[in-house]
């Protein structure tokens, strides 16, 4: 550890009985529209589910007992340029163990890579090698849960982002580490490459978000990228969300940080519309309580407003990206849109694997096809 380091401290959750019960309370009071019938998911998150889904929150959802188990890892806060950041910090039992910081997108949270973190630091007792080991650092980037509301313009940005966790990184003593994400985490985990090179020894991510050069030539381009391309022009059909969100975040916050219904219908939606195709519901992709309880921390911490700004304020949409030469490995799962021939320009894949199991959201929806994907591509940086 450096000197830093004793600027970081222990962080517990610790939600007030007040909290829950006016939560309770805006469950029980709200207010529902109407819809026509007959239409489903076609015009947005049907009434019916969502009531459904309500009436489980509010009698059946039990917040103390994930608390609880959120609290049994442990976690930790720290001041960087200004910012409260909150991460996970789990030491795996091996000595040899490699650093690994998992950064996760939105909607989600650090609820994103529960079921990841024991197989990952802890193979041994979860039937893998000991010699696939990872130290475990996974932020709440800024304006995320705990790390808080952004109090500045431009700290929404993936590159800024990207720079806190470089910084935390080097104050927790880690001077060789590899780096993964999905969505925002996979602009972050290309960026620490960029930014942090001598130190990134290798980058994993999910959906790789490949942005710019849409508009070269595709005449050299495999049958796959023309249709992944031909798919992201209409992505307009299901991106209305982000269109609002990098437009507009402000106006849409009121809504969705006044009612716990609208936060779940918007954010269930979003995990309707880019979880695995073939699941007719959101909670048929993801476990249910983890669902809520991803959504409870951005209720709890009031941080929606806050996280949306990455779409207003990050600087990387529709530009090209410079390759830093890291090793990086890109996994796509059913619903990806990932461009092989782009992403193979902006970064040096060494690895590209397909799966036709789990969605977007891969380290709720396929967590071990994720471990073994993350645990194949690092094994060979070792």
């Amino acid at each position: 550890m450096t000197n830093s380091a004793a600027d970081i401290h222990p962080f517990r959750i610790d939600i007030p009985q007040e909290r829950l019960d006016d939560l309770r309370h805006r469950l029980a009071s709200a207010r529902w529209p109407d819809e026509l019938p007959g239409v489903g998911w076609d015009h947005g998150m049907p009434v019916s589910y969502l009531r459904k889904l309500v009436e489980y929150w509010q009698t059946g959802y039990d917040w103390r007992a994930h608390e609880a188990a959120l609290n049994a890892i442990p976690q930790f806060h720290t001041e960087i340029d200004g910012q409260r950041v909150h991460f996970l910090h789990v030491r795996s039992p091996e000595p040899d163990a490699v650093p690994l910081v998992l950064s996760h997108g939105w909607p989600v949270s650090f609820v994103e890579f529960l079921d990841v973190i024991g197989p990952l630091s802890d193979p041994r007792s979860h039937g893998g090698d000991p010699a696939d080991a990872f130290h475990l650092v996974i932020p709440s980037p800024p304006g995320f849960a705990f790390s808080g509301p952004t109090r500045e313009a431009g700290r929404g940005d993936s590159s800024r982002h990207a720079e806190v966790v470089a910084a935390l990184m080097a104050r927790l003593g880690y001077t060789s580490y590899g780096a993964q994400g999905g969505d925002l985490g996979s602009l972050i985990a290309p960026e620490l490459g960029r930014i942090d090179t001598e130190h990134v020894l290798g980058v994993h991510v999910n959906g790789l978000l490949t942005i710019g050069g849409w508009d070269q030539d595709t005449s050299g381009w495999d049958a796959a990228d023309r249709r992944r391309l031909e798919e992201l022009g209409g992505f307009e059909e299901v991106g209305g969300y982000a269109a609002i969100q990098s437009t507009r975040p402000q106006t849409l916050a009121f809504g969705l940080h006044d009612s716990p219904v609208g936060l779940l219908a918007w954010i269930a939606d979003l995990f309707k519309t880019f979880s695995n195709p073939e699941k007719e519901l959101p909670d048929d992709a993801v476990d249910r309580d983890a669902l809520l309880t991803n959504v409870m921390l951005y209720w709890l911490t009031e941080t929606t407003a806050a996280s949306m700004r990455i779409y207003k304020e990050s600087g990387h949409w529709g530009t090209e990206l410079a390759n830093s030469g890291v090793p990086t490995a890109c996994a796509l799962f059913p619903g990806d849109g990932t461009i092989r021939a782009i992403a193979e320009q902006q970064n040096n894949v060494v690895r590209w694997t397909e799966y036709h199991r789990g969605g977007h959201f891969a380290a709720m929806e396929a967590p071990d096809l994720l471990i073994d994907d993350v645990r194949a591509f690092f094994r060979t940086l070792r």
